[in-house]
């Protein structure tokens, strides 16, 4: 699933920016709740990213079970944080 495609599933816009704060709140937590239940593993990523972007992502312990998982994780972290640097 591409960003804006979940962009537009879960707050119906691919122009967060101008979500509502309500709207924005309401999107995240379907957005975990969708992470708590989903099992594959490329879409609890995306899911995840998406949160991690939004201020809102949960424990990398607590999502990803693998340790690869965690790695990739933290690699987008480092990644995402280095962007914001420069």
């Amino acid at each position: 699933m591409q960003f804006d495609d979940q962009a537009r599933h879960y707050f119906g816009t691919d122009d967060l920016g101008s979500v509502p704060q309500d709207a924005l709140l309401a999107g995240i937590e379907r957005m975990r709740v969708d992470l708590g239940l989903t099992t594959d593993a490329s879409h609890r990523f995306a899911l995840w990213t998406m949160l991690y972007m939004l201020g809102a992502a949960p424990d990398l312990e607590a999502t990803f079970k693998r340790a690869e998982d965690r790695e990739a994780a933290r690699d987008l972290m480092d990644m995402l944080d280095a962007e914001d640097e420069d």
